[in-house]
């Protein structure tokens, strides 16, 4: 496996444009363990082998705990996750599969526990990520 194409070389100004919305994200009051787990189950939901290793890195290096990394892609089935994470990463994985829409439960429950501009952080951070892993597939970059 080769990179394919670098995007930041070939095209900064598209790369600079998504690294702007990223370090929006990255000013904003969320949390820094929110910010890992929407990083880390959107990067798995993906497959992005790039982003999941970078983002896995830097949740431990943050004090993540490997249970809750090792556990997060099965985080309906373990007690490891507050309510307000579970509704982040309900939120998460409904936004990054987006072809089934996002339930009107899924947002209603996240709602009710986040207050709005926290709530539109959350989904601008989603987007980001996304955006992250398609330049990371469609590029195929490999992890450190």
């Amino acid at each position: 496996m080769q990179t394919r194409i670098n995007i930041e070389k070939t095209e900064p100004a598209g790369y600079r444009a998504i690294l702007g919305l990223e370090k929006f994200i990255e000013s904003t009051p969320l949390t820094k363990t929110h910010k890992h787990l929407i990083k880390i189950r959107s990067s798995q939901i993906n497959g992005c082998a790039y982003c999941i290793d970078m983002h896995t890195k830097e949740a431990r290096k943050a004090g993540e705990t490997e249970q809750r990394i090792d556990a997060l892609s099965a985080w309906r089935d373990t007690p490891f996750f507050s309510e307000e994470e579970r509704a982040i990463l309900a939120l998460t994985e409904e936004v990054t599969l987006i072809s089934g829409h996002v339930a009107d439960d899924t947002y209603a429950q996240a709602a009710s526990i986040l207050e709005e501009t926290y709530l539109a952080q959350v989904i601008l951070a989603i987007i980001t990520i996304n955006a992250w892993n398609r330049i990371g597939i469609a590029t195929n970059l490999i992890p450190g």
